[in-house]
């Protein structure tokens, strides 16, 4: 009977041990990241008036790339959009945080102008898991890798600051608005 009642107690210590775990808690998707295609290191930071959302900016893009793609915006849609500078561009647009302790709203791509759902999470301190879907059937994930190092040519100063990336308008910080490189408010994005 012993034997028994030592069994039953291990299963219940164990029972209560799982439930008290729960899932693994979601790490913080705040930081710089490298692409998996090693292209760009993005910077996600909270934003919104109540820092409620993700946004993500590029601050750091392989000269390669700039080489080949050109350093403008050139394929968005909106004229007025195609002079800005692809370095320092918002592309996660405020994503609001889900039910499954993810990020899920829009993410810009530079490249082709268009814009894609995404949702955006991290269960790794080291790694950023960027799902992305167009027409909601064709989807594809990407994991991103932290880093900690600073590229030549990275942007380094606090978003909206000078040497920084430029936030979209509406998810600028409170009293500050968008510049462009010119120093005159920014254009809509």
């Amino acid at each position: 009977m012993p034997q028994i009642l030592a069994r039953l107690v291990t299963v219940v210590v164990i029972g209560v041990a799982a439930l008290e775990c729960g899932p693994a808690a979601a790490a913080d998707p705040t930081g710089t990241w490298l692409t998996e295609d090693g292209r760009a290191r993005v910077r996600t930071e909270l934003c919104g008036s109540d820092h409620g959302h993700l946004c993500g900016y590029v601050v750091w893009r392989n000269p390669k790339d700039d080489k080949a793609q050109g350093p403008l915006d050139k394929a968005n849609p909106d004229p007025r959009r195609q002079a800005r500078p692809l370095l320092g561009h918002q592309m996660i647009l405020g994503l609001k945080p889900d039910s499954d302790g993810r990020y899920a709203g829009r993410i810009y791509n530079g490249d082709n102008g268009k814009s894609y759902d995404v949702s955006i999470w991290s269960e790794k301190p080291s790694e950023l898991s960027v799902r992305g879907c167009l027409l909601t059937v064709l989807c594809g994930t990407q994991t991103w890798t932290r880093v900690t190092g600073v590229e030549p040519g990275q942007l380094q100063a606090a978003t909206d600051a000078p040497g920084g990336p430029r936030s979209d308008p509406e998810w600028a910080a409170a009293g500050t608005k968008a510049k462009g490189s010119d120093g005159k408010a920014a254009p809509p994005r």
